[in-house]
Parts: structure tokens; sequence; C-alpha cells
């Protein structure tokens, strides 16, 4: 395989230094949690091999949320490892797959590492980022295996209804396809929760973590849920191969934190909804940025107006240089650079101000005379 640095990686705050940021708008979860917060203590904890499958109290607790059983659960170094082991497991050079883009890099940099063929179903802001099934179905081919979606989607936090979710899932079933709904934040929604998707089919397979709505991204650990046993055995043998099993300190962890989950989780959704207001009345009064608002996750994808004169690269230039400022820029998700990632869950309200603000005063400065 013929691996790619990601921009989004290469350009992430914990590579170019958190200490050179004043304004971090670019994060896509909520704001780190320290051990402390989980009252966690872990000084008698045996650092065995963990169970290959995961540590079933926490595989128990994320099938209780997923409507599934714990035989239905894989835990993987997170979400990005569910990917991983997904893209490698069932696709091979020359196997065709439907992307919904902008995406998170990784569903559509293994898959090209791969080899495979790729049909991007691209959502259109001028759709309010809506995806079309009739669309999808277009891409499909009689050699495509692999149907990829996101809901609630990142970057531009636009979920699905169920309606659509169920009629995807009657695509995949009726072509023999797999269908993976990346699902990391699910927990995080101001529409009502669809059910995960593995639930609803054994042709879909869920994934998601604790790095987002759980807000510990340093535990790295995220899930598969699948009701295909013969699958879930192959993608057991891929985590095998890889690292054998989890790390027993992780798993401790990302468990106390999904014990603790519903107290947690509506602490959560009510800052979300207080972050979101700031930056919707934020955008509200920058006539230079339009966005779709959105119906879940802890980020939008605005964008400055094509008419609004404004040097592009100068923008994002002044808001580096000058205003210490981090968002993340459209060519992260293949996107044109109008389109920024703004993170309203880990910045606190003072911070997230701060970088609306450094938005609009870069904007002033780089509008063309």
């Amino acid at each position: 395989m013929k691996y790619v640095r990601m921009p989004i990686e290469i350009e992430s705050p914990e590579e170019v230094g958190y200490d050179t940021i004043r304004f971090n708008l670019s994060e896509s979860s909520m704001r780190d949690r320290k051990l402390s917060d989980l009252g966690l203590r872990l000084e008698d904890l045996v650092l065995a091999y963990g169970i290959h499958r995961g540590a079933p109290g926490l595989r128990t607790l994320v099938a209780r949320q997923s409507g599934v059983t714990e035989g239905d659960i894989l835990t993987t170094a997170g979400a990005a490892g569910a990917l991983f082991i997904i893209a490698t497991t069932l696709l091979e050079r020359g196997d065709h797959l439907v992307v919904v883009r902008p995406n998170y890099a990784t569903n559509l940099e293994t898959p090209r590492a791969i080899g495979c063929n790729i049909s991007t179903l691209d959502l259109k802001f001028e759709e309010a980022f809506r995806l079309d099934p009739e669309r999808l179905e277009g891409l499909l081919r009689p050699e495509t295996k692999l149907i990829s979606i996101t809901t609630p989607h990142n970057p531009t936090g636009v979920a699905l209804d169920e309606a659509t979710l169920r009629r995807v899932i009657a695509l995949a079933e009726a072509r023999g396809i797999r269908l993976l709904v990346d699902e990391t934040y699910r927990e995080m929604s101001f529409v009502p929760k669809l059910p995960v998707a593995a639930s609803l089919s054994p042709n879909a397979i869920s994934v998601a973590s604790v790095s987002k709505s759980y807000g510990i991204p340093g535990a790295r650990v995220g899930w598969i849920v699948c009701r295909d046993m013969q699958l879930m055995e192959r993608f057991l043998a891929a985590k095998e191969q890889i690292g054998i099993c989890g790390s027993i300190v992780d798993e401790h962890i990302a468990e106390a934190a999904l014990a603790g989950g519903p107290q947690w989780l509506a602490a959560v959704n009510k800052q979300l909804r207080a972050t979101l207001a700031t930056v919707e009345d934020g955008i509200t009064r920058e006539k230079r940025v339009e966005w779709v608002r959105p119906q879940g996750g802890c980020v939008c994808f605005p964008r400055i107006r094509a008419d609004a004169g404004i040097d592009v690269d100068k923008f994002y230039k002044t808001l580096t240089e000058e205003h210490a400022t981090c968002v993340g820029p459209g060519h992260w998700f293949e996107q044109d650079r109008r389109f920024m990632r703004i993170g309203f869950g880990w910045p606190l309200e003072a911070e997230l101000k701060g970088g609306l603000a450094a938005i609009s005063a870069s904007l002033d400065a780089a509008a063309r005379s």
C-alpha cells in the first residue's frame, strides 16, 4: 500500500504546536478531559494482554447504546483504526466503492492507498449538503463493494433523516453491497437521533469512538458494530494481526467514560446548543460568510462568499500569522479553500468568540481593493 500523509494531519494543531495557537477553532471534538475528571485510579490495573474482541464491560455498554448484542461489537484503536480495518478487510486493488465527499480524509485516503476505484458522491452547499439517494444509486456499479457515508456529517454537521438512512440501507441490501456508516457524532445531535445503522441490517457496519462526544481522544478507543458474524471474524483477524488486542489502560478509561455517559452527554448537548448559538450569531453578523446550519456534531462548514472580494490565501495567512487562529481550511477535505471547518465544541466561549472576531478581522485585511 502506498501511504500518503494527509493535509489534515500535517497541518493539525498537534503537529504545528498548540503553543503557536491562540484561538483554536480547528478541533472536531469536545474539549479534552483529564483522567481525574473520570474519577479513575489506575495504579492497581493489571497490564496484561486484553481480550481480543475488547473488554466485556466496554462492549456491553456499547451494545446497549447501539441496540445490538455484545457479540456484535469489536473495539479498535479509535474510529480511525476501525475505518482502516474495514477498508483493508473489504477492499482490494481495483475494487469499486462510493464515498461521500467532503469527508474525513481517512475514508478517502485508505481506499486510495489500497488502489481502489473510487466514485465520490459530492454533497453540495446549494443543496444544504443533503445526501441524495438517487444520485448515490446512479454511482453504483455491478462491481461496487462498499458505500461509505457519515451521519452526522464531518465537516458539515448535516444529519440524515431516518427515511434516507433506510433507503440507503435498502440500496445496499438489494445489491449485496456493504454499507459503512461513520456515526462518531451520533451522541451529539440537535435533531432526533437515528438508530445505529448496524442495528437495522447485517449489511450495515457502524463505527464510533470516545474521541469526539466523550472528549477523550487520547484514549485510543473506537468500535465496529456489525451483525454479520462471519465478517466480524475477519475484522477480528485484522485487529489481531495489526495489534493483537486493544490497550488495557485505554479500554478501562473508555469503559468509565461510557458508564458515566448519560450525565456527561446531557451536559455536552447543553453546551453545544450554547456554542452553536454563538457561531450562528457570528456568522449572521459576518455578511461575507455563508453556511448551512449543522444538525449534529460539534463542527460546521461555512464558506467565504464568492462575491465578497476576498483574497483567500491572504485571509488564511493573516488569520494564522497575525491572529494565531486555526480553522480547518477547505483543502483538508478536498474542497475549495473558501470553505473552512469551524469546531465549536472544543474552544471555551471566550476563545470561540475571539476566533470568530479574528476571522472577521482577517477578512477585512484580505479584502481586495
